[in-house]
């Protein structure tokens, strides 16, 4: 069910003119016009107004986010884990292989508290940025604006498109091949298999596993050069 679907024609142009300045306008303007310091607060800034939107969508109850978390294919899980390790050691011991699994070992950086890095990163990446970016990036996408985008295998898609599209603000093609191949995988796990659970594990083992691999760099702000 999507929140269009009983709108009126003129709503339902709101509504596509809402999808496209939110999903596609806003990011692009991240990328392109703030300076690295700006971007995160800004991605923030997005998210807390996503989330809001997801709120008042009719067609979105909060209990639903919940449906799915017995059903989790772990074993989805685990190959997803796998997958995305193999591919940031290959794409890292090809172009940086320094960085290959720096967050790990006797020398691997530490909080002032003398805490690990990697494994503040384990702790916290799930709850402030997967599930976070999962609530956007899929219950309101699918649900606020499913009716005025294509369906099926094109909405999914376009769904991956858009999650590349978020992380313009790298300027990596690394990153955009990355974001696309997870986006798809994750927005499968939410509208095919209806189960939002097994979408935000899934961002966050393949979050951190990148991590932990050493693709962080790829991830971060301050390393942003854009190309003009």
């Amino acid at each position: 069910m999507t929140d269009t679907a009983m709108l009126s024609p003129l709503v339902r142009r709101g509504r596509w003119v809402e999808f496209v300045t939110f999903f596609i306008l806003v990011p692009v303007a991240i990328a392109v016009f703030l300076p690295a310091s700006m971007m995160f607060p800004a991605l923030f800034a997005m998210t807390g107004l996503g989330v809001m939107l997801l709120g008042i969508t009719n067609a979105f109850t909060w209990r639903s986010l919940t449906e799915g978390v017995w059903r989790i294919n772990w074993q989805l899980v685990a190959m997803t884990a796998l997958a995305t390790g193999i591919a940031g050691w290959v794409i890292l011991s090809l172009s940086a292989p320094e960085r290959l699994f720096a967050l790990l070992g006797e020398n691997a950086p530490r909080t002032a508290d003398g805490w690990p890095v990697i494994l503040i990163i384990a702790l916290f990446y799930p709850l402030v940025s997967a599930l976070p970016q999962e609530l956007v990036f899929r219950p309101l996408f699918f649900r606020r604006y499913g009716a005025v985008l294509p369906g099926g295998r094109a909405a999914l898609v376009l769904n991956a498109v858009i999650f590349s599209l978020a992380h313009l603000m790298y300027w990596s093609g690394i990153v955009a091949l990355m974001t696309f191949i997870g986006g798809l995988i994750f927005a499968w796990s939410y509208e095919h298999r209806q189960n939002f659970p097994e979408a935000v594990v899934l961002h966050s083992v393949a979050g951190v596993v990148l991590f932990t691999v050493g693709m962080g760099a790829y991830f971060y702000s301050g390393n942003v050069v854009r190309p003009f």
